[in-house]
């Protein structure tokens, strides 16, 4: 009878000890590299941005280095491009993302609930479908986009490990469903030694808040340190951790709005992203 209950009690310190720690407060460097195919052809890049609004099309391409702040139930990502310098901060106790956007000399912004979030985007599918339905020269065999919550995800764990950032990672790979069966697969990196609360992972789209995320890396059982992905027009999106400091303090006013911003409510950015009535991003292969 001893002897059962000292197997039971090292069986559960085992499961207990090999659960990630939660960590609550970390500063984060990331960097997120986008490659474009060698063969696309320029003038259509250039062209792209008319007709008004900002252009986003090749948002990303090239390196983009980031630093995420972590403390309790608020998250600041600081991202540097060629394109210029954006910071998103995130307050999960409020619902609420305010993006900063630093471009030619201008420093704008724009902030939004999820509820409000979740009205564009239900706003963006329904004119989505009004134009499918107009153009007669479509598909109709062509698949919906699918949001992330609404994608079926399988994680499938290898034995592989890697040396990230200081950390032993293991790999697995996140593999979605869509519709018609169609199976997209991403390379993850993890660490089984910790997770960060409110924090899946850093780098690529992760920064914007409930804008932009990868389907499925929050079901893997740890912090995700690299992973690897295909995009819309060809494109490849590789993104690794370079260091994690778990140590520095973060004081509370590195999440203060900086008082040389204009900032509106995202409702009233309509021009800024050429009247689309919103911050549109796409994911993956959708």
């Amino acid at each position: 009878m001893k002897l059962s209950f000292l197997v039971l009690s090292m069986g559960i310190s085992f499961v207990s000890f090999s659960q990630p720690k939660l960590i609550t407060q970390a500063i984060v460097n990331t960097t997120t590299t986008v490659i474009a195919p060698e063969d696309e052809e320029v003038q259509n890049l250039q062209n792209s941005g008319q007709g008004g609004g900002m252009n986003f099309r090749n948002f990303m391409d090239g390196e983009t280095k980031s630093v995420t702040y972590l403390k309790n139930n608020l998250t600041k990502t600081v991202m540097k491009s060629d394109m210029g310098r954006s910071t998103i901060i995130r307050n999960d106790s409020l619902k609420l993302t305010t993006t900063l956007i630093e471009m030619m000399g201008n420093k704008t912004g724009f902030y939004v609930t999820d509820e409000e979030q979740a009205q564009l985007r239900k706003r963006a599918d329904s004119m989505m479908q009004g134009r499918r339905k107009k153009d007669s020269s479509a598909n109709i065999t062509r698949e919906m986009p699918q949001r992330p919550s609404e994608v079926p995800v399988e994680i499938s764990y290898t034995n592989e490990t890697r040396k990230i950032a200081g950390y032993t990672c293991k790999k697995a790979w996140v593999i979605t469903t869509r519709l018609l069966g169609v199976k997209d697969s991403v390379a993850a990196w993890y660490s089984p030694e910790i997770k960060l609360q409110h924090v899946t992972s850093t780098g690529g789209l992760s920064g914007f808040g409930n804008m932009g995320s990868v389907s499925g890396l929050d079901k893997i059982d740890g912090f995700v340190m690299a992973y690897e992905m295909s995009m819309r027009r060809n494109r490849k999106m590789m993104v690794e951790v370079t260091k994690i400091d778990l140590q520095k303090d973060i004081a509370d006013k590195e999440f203060d709005i900086p008082k040389d911003f204009e900032v509106k409510p995202m409702k009233d950015m309509q021009n800024m992203f050429g009247g689309q009535g919103g911050f549109q991003m796409r994911r993956g292969n959708q």
